[in-house]
């Protein structure tokens, strides 16, 4: 008697397609979702956020259909007509103060950022090796890693995240690139976008006599 293991199965017979079956339905088509390119909130939802006047400015410009669908004086009247009219004036107070509060931090984020510095060192290890840090590019919103996978690419040698003796976050490259890294931030290379040339110093720190 031959062993079921060596036994080949049979082949499954093919499905017969019933010719009476309903046709399969067809595929839905994904939904498409409008994001306001002011707060990056659904149009619907931009009252919301901290930066109405804006949105509606951006809506209106860019999409009146849907500004007129949202914010039509029918659609106002609608809306609020459920409200009472002292509901109606703090609603309106509330949100100029949140606008109001949101431009202030906005102002103050941005004279922080233009008081920042980028401080390019030279630095010098002995007679014929430097290296360059460079401190401060964060404050303009850069990321300190992809930069410095950038000049290690750019220069060809190690570019590395690290701390000073501060405590901070800074690069170092090894090699005396200072002068080429002031271009490249000058010219917006790569992740280097969005810092004044004025915002830029460099500096030399030289090796102390009787180090080692």
């Amino acid at each position: 008697m031959p062993s079921k293991k060596n036994a080949t199965p049979a082949n499954p017979a093919p499905a017969v397609e019933d010719p009476d079956a309903p046709p399969p339905p067809d595929p839905v088509p994904p939904v498409q979702v409008l994001y306001c390119a002011v707060c990056t909130f659904p149009p619907e939802y931009c009252e919301f956020g901290a930066s109405l006047t804006r949105c509606k400015e951006w809506l209106k410009e860019e999409h009146p259909d849907l500004y007129d669908k949202y914010y039509s004086e029918d659609a106002l009247t609608a809306k609020l007509g459920t409200l009472s009219v002292e509901a109606q004036s703090k609603l309106e107070k509330d949100t100029a103060k949140k606008e109001a509060k949101a431009e202030a931090k906005a102002d103050a984020a941005l004279k922080k950022k233009m008081a920042s510095q980028v401080t390019i060192k030279r630095i010098e290890r002995n007679k014929r090796k430097h290296v360059t840090s460079i401190h401060g590019l964060e404050a303009f919103g850069i990321d300190l890693k992809k930069a410095a996978k950038q000049f290690s690419s750019k220069f060809a040698t190690g570019s590395s995240v690290t701390k000073n003796p501060q405590g901070l976050e800074e690069i170092v490259v090894q090699g005396d690139v200072s002068d080429e890294i002031v271009e490249m931030i000058e010219a917006g290379v790569g992740v280097l976008k969005g810092i004044p040339a004025d915002n830029v110093e460099v500096v030399e720190e030289k090796k102390k006599k009787g180090a080692e």
